[in-house]
């Protein structure tokens, strides 16, 4: 398995040919979800979901499809019919020959004020965790790679820290990154590394990796 970081919260996951996007956004690169077999969103908030880079991806191959909660499939279902797949939490299915697990509910807490949304994480190959914008655990499922949202309005690097530690995994990837300063990085990379208690790092937007 192969990953490569796009920008924010959107990654491109490779496997036997075939290619994985998850949450191509606002904030992604515009051509983010072109040449995917399958797409994943975790909730409905524009950094994680812009139709027009889903339309993009789901038009330049028509055997695509997307696997999402209902709150984005309502949006898109008409444009795609039968392409378009809603899960929620304790779901299985197969997306692009990854095995996914669908954890979570809820998006974090914004403000008290700010009503809750829907969100889920995906487990791939019961492997590599998305979250989507939540501090989900996969509950009895040990993971390998977290892909960890560093930097948010609803987030402070003491809760990033903890939710390092409470998963658990071997490696953590940062995602969710575009608010955060680059003369600011080495600050929260410092924090993180020295507390997190696993090995943790940041892609460059384009940069790829091995995964397992």
């Amino acid at each position: 398995m192969e990953l490569t970081k796009k920008t924010h919260a959107c990654v491109r996951l490779e496997k036997d040919g075939r290619t994985l996007v998850i949450d191509p956004g606002v904030f992604s690169e515009e051509d983010a979800a072109v040449g995917a077999d399958a797409i994943m969103v975790t909730h409905e908030h524009p950094d994680h979901f812009h139709e027009g880079r889903l339309r993009a991806g789901m038009e330049a191959n028509p055997a695509a499809e997307i696997w999402t909660l209902a709150s984005v499939a309502d949006q898109l279902s008409a444009a795609f019919p039968g392409r378009v797949h809603t899960v929620g939490e304790g779901d299985t299915f197969s997306a692009a020959g990854f095995d996914v697990e669908v954890h979570g509910q809820l998006h974090a807490v914004i403000h008290p004020d700010i009503p809750r949304v829907t969100n889920v994480g995906y487990l791939l190959d019961g492997s590599v965790f998305h979250p989507g914008d939540a501090l989900t655990v996969p509950q009895g499922r040990s993971v390998d790679t977290l892909l960890l949202p560093v930097h948010a309005p609803w987030n402070k690097v003491a809760e990033i820290i903890d939710y390092v530690r409470e998963v658990a995994p071997r490696r953590a990837i940062d995602i969710h990154d575009s608010l955060l300063q680059d003369h600011a990085r080495p600050i929260y990379d410092s924090m993180i590394d020295k507390l997190g208690g696993t090995d943790h790092g940041r892609l460059t937007p384009g940069t790829r990796t091995g995964l397992g």
